[in-house]
């Protein structure tokens, strides 16, 4: 005789999607910035990634569109609590920009137009976890989202994915940035709500 009756299917699932923990889902695509929003034409544009040694690789807006682009969808996760899901995006991996590229740091800062900089371990850009995204839903990424260009990590929290991203410096140690400095977490794992210092 066997151990589970017939017919029996266990506990339903739940129609709610998985969501990290502290987290609401949301519909919108809140817009926040701690300044101004910068507005960088594409014909001014660059992205250059410095190595520890102060090498650097550039590409202007024009030689990154030459690159091979990728479309992706992601969930995000805001350290302010609000999640969106399934978002569209389309960009060039960091796996590519990073090709070809002899480093032997372990940590990487974003910089970005108007200053804005933050860190992560250059093992989180890699691999097909980070892009630099131009488009959101089939449209130029518009500037109060950080076009014309953002990086974008989805499995960190979103302030890792800076805004209008000019460059990555590839460093030996660890250099915390703009919200590591004022006390957000230096890594930002949404999954182990590591919001801030501590956590």
């Amino acid at each position: 005789m066997g151990i589970v009756s017939p017919g029996f299917q266990g506990r339903p699932r739940s129609a709610e999607p998985a969501l990290p923990p502290g987290q609401y889902l949301t519909e919108d695509f809140p817009v926040l910035s701690a300044g101004p929003t910068p507005k960088v034409p594409t014909d001014t544009w660059e992205f250059v990634v410095t190595i520890e040694t102060g090498a650097e690789f550039r590409w202007t807006w024009n030689e990154l569109m030459t690159l091979p682009q990728e479309t992706l969808t992601a969930d995000i996760h805001c350290v302010t609590r609000w999640s969106k899901l399934g978002t569209s995006w389309r960009g060039v991996s960091l796996d590519t920009l990073l090709e070809g590229v002899d480093t032997a740091a372990d940590y990487a800062q974003a910089h970005s137009y108007g200053g804005y900089t933050t860190n992560l371990p250059l093992d989180d850009l890699r691999d097909g976890r980070a892009w630099v995204v131009h488009t959101y839903d089939d449209e130029p990424l518009p500037a109060e989202h950080g076009g014309p260009a953002r990086l974008l990590v989805p499995h960190l929290y979103l302030w890792k994915s800076a805004k209008w991203v000019r460059g990555i410096r590839l460093t030996v140690d660890d250099e915390p940035g703009f919200w590591e400095t004022a006390g957000y977490h230096d890594y930002g794992d949404p999954w182990r709500e590591q919001r801030y210092q501590g956590d």
